[in-house]
């Protein structure tokens, strides 16, 4: 059996989704129950009560016709029964009680029942019941205590389950968010290192909490080293790279100047490439997050880009205000998408959109662009798309998606590639939640 249908209709946080394990069985049982003790209560006890009642005015009814016939036998005063004459003018027309009063809908049942002869019964409040039967000239009221067919305070059991419940469940309340607590810091803290960031958390709660936690710091702490480790690996090689590429330079300084253009050339690509690598190593996690303007970030980016001749444009600025970021890594990924943009294509487009949920740089080109096949496999590192790029107008290594896209993911968004409706290219959007 499936039950999917439910899931749109479910809480879908944590604090929620106990909660709702919480109310269940509490309105369960107060469901059955009420039920139980209206049966048994109102209806079971209330019944016989009324029969018990039944049997007294049929025996003061035998007594006698009247009033003073009644009042003479004694058997009013033993029962407890005021019995009175009163015209047929003032019998009701139909049986009467109050719209709340749910035990008297039992009561007048069972009278109507056990006593056909009767004309009217009437529960005006919660201490008197009169009964009008029809006489000679006049009807006959007997009128007693409410108490003798329905028992007082019947929703005393309803209501103290009701209250008592409600305390319970407020106490159950407190103590399972003492309990779901360190699941949410736990989240907290796991979304955080998504982000980029490193806030303190040690492990608390139960002991499987407990184990979650340390576990979490466990991957935490050998992801660092590893970072850490690939970094200081890249740097050491770059750096002992960067000693024979300064001899180089010093021996093609002395060369003749049509033999050593072509050699510089290729020295300058081997240091563009060094640093590539440098920045894939380091990523976007350098730094701390700070507020940044990202309309004023981009717009540096672009007049930079405009200033060595490049064809590149910021169209359009949507939204303003400041979002948590690495100024360095952003700037490393909007400069590789724009630098490719103008590699591959004539000219580029950049536009800033800013809302209260999310923050999106996009950048889009009038190049061959990438087929949607062959997308998610150009986010992948040292990956060349032949069909889509043409080699030969770059010295890259196939790193700047890459970094583009860790940079995205260290500050919880995302790289999207798609195809760009104004330009014809790529379109390539960072997107990133605030």
């Amino acid at each position: 059996m499936s039950f999917r249908w439910l899931k749109p209709y479910m809480p879908r946080s944590l604090y929620g989704r106990a909660f709702l394990i919480l109310l269940l069985p509490v309105i369960t049982l107060m469901l059955v129950v009420s039920v139980v003790f209206i049966q048994r209560h109102f209806e079971g006890v209330t019944n016989q009560m009324t029969r018990t009642a039944t049997r007294e005015v049929l025996v003061l009814l035998n007594s006698g016709d009247t009033a003073d016939a009644i009042e003479q036998s004694g058997i009013a005063q033993t029962l407890q029964v005021m019995v009175e004459d009163v015209p047929m003018t003032g019998v009701p027309s139909q049986n009467a009680r109050r719209w709340y009063d749910f035990t008297g809908a039992f009561v007048i049942r069972e009278f109507t029942q056990l006593l056909p002869m009767v004309e009217a019964i009437e529960l005006p409040n919660e201490k008197d019941v009169h009964l009008y039967f029809k006489s000679d000239a006049n009807a006959l009221r007997l009128t007693f205590d409410r108490r003798r067919v329905s028992a007082s305070n019947p929703h005393q059991l309803l209501v103290n389950m009701v209250v008592f419940s409600m305390i319970m469940t407020v106490i159950a309340y407190f103590y399972l968010r003492n309990q779901l607590r360190p699941i949410t810091r736990l989240a907290s803290a796991a979304e955080a290192f998504g982000r980029g960031r490193h806030i303190d958390y040690r492990p608390a709660g139960s002991v499987e909490v407990r184990a979650a936690g340390n576990a979490f710091l466990d991957m935490r702490a050998r992801i660092e080293r590893q970072i850490e480790q690939r970094t200081m690996m890249l740097s050491g090689v770059s750096h002992d790279l960067r000693t024979p590429i300064t001899r180089l330079k010093l021996a093609l300084s002395l060369m003749e100047e049509a033999e050593r253009a072509p050699l510089e050339r290729d020295v300058e690509d081997m240091e563009r490439l060094i640093t590539e690598f440098l920045d894939f190593a380091q990523g976007a996690r350098e730094g701390e997050p700070e507020l940044v303007d990202p309309f004023a970030l981009v717009t540096d980016v672009v007049a930079g880009f405009r200033r060595q001749g490049k064809n590149v444009k910021l169209t359009v600025v949507e939204g303003a205000g400041k979002v948590p970021l690495r100024p360095g890594g952003i700037r490393r990924a909007v400069e590789n998408l724009i630098g490719n943009a103008v590699r591959y294509g004539n000219r580029a487009e950049v536009s800033v959109q800013i809302t209260d949920r999310a923050l999106r740089i996009r950048v889009e080109d009038d190049g061959p662009g990438i087929p949607e096949a062959q997308r998610e496999e150009a986010l992948k590192p040292f990956a060349r798309l032949d069909a889509a790029r043409n080699q030969n107008l770059g010295t890259g290594v196939g790193l700047g998606l890459s970094i583009s896209m860790d940079t995205a993911r260290a500050h919880g968004g995302t790289l999207r590639l798609g195809e760009s409706d104004a330009l014809g290219g790529l379109q390539a959007d960072i997107v990133i939640g605030r």
